[in-house]
């Protein structure tokens, strides 16, 4: 041993040879679950909701300047690339809220137990996925169904 330090690390296995301990839990010890996976996505989503926000206070903001501001907007939003931020956009805003839903439920001390997270996480995904395809079908409904009545008048 180099350092007093060094006997912090030192265990017993089973068959009572010694061991030296990691100093902190490393990924490789742990096998990769969907509630780590949810975890860390939970906090992307997050991010991207707060970057999404930014985004549609600008949008709010050529709204107000009128028109032809309001028109350039438009013309982004209405691109696929567009469109696709935006439903990146709808995707992390309604995961970080199913996720913080599942959280206020173990800070109120419901379904904290390890297997009733690991049950949950599958839940909390297919809500996540069925309300997003629900919001994003009116969303973009909608947007077709005036485009139509647009061409129409014409």
């Amino acid at each position: 041993m180099q350092d007093v330090r060094d006997a912090l690390y030192i265990g017993h296995r089973s068959d009572g040879t010694l061991t030296r301990r990691p100093m902190s839990p490393h990924l490789q010890v742990y096998r990769f679950r969907l509630s780590m996976f949810l975890s860390i996505a939970n906090r992307a989503a997050g991010v991207a909701a707060a970057a999404g926000s930014v985004l549609g206070v600008c949008w709010l903001n050529a709204a107000s300047k009128g028109p032809e501001s309001f028109k350039k907007v438009q013309k982004v939003t209405r691109n696929p690339l567009g469109k696709l931020a935006l439903a990146g956009w709808t995707l992390a805003l309604v995961y970080h809220f199913v996720a913080g839903l599942r959280h206020l439920a173990w800070d109120a001390g419901y379904r904290f137990e390890k297997k009733e997270i690991n049950e949950d996480g599958p839940v909390a995904v297919g809500v996540t996925v069925g309300a997003t395809l629900v919001l994003l079908a009116s969303i973009f409904g909608v947007a077709a169904c005036r485009s139509r009545k647009k061409k129409k008048a014409s």
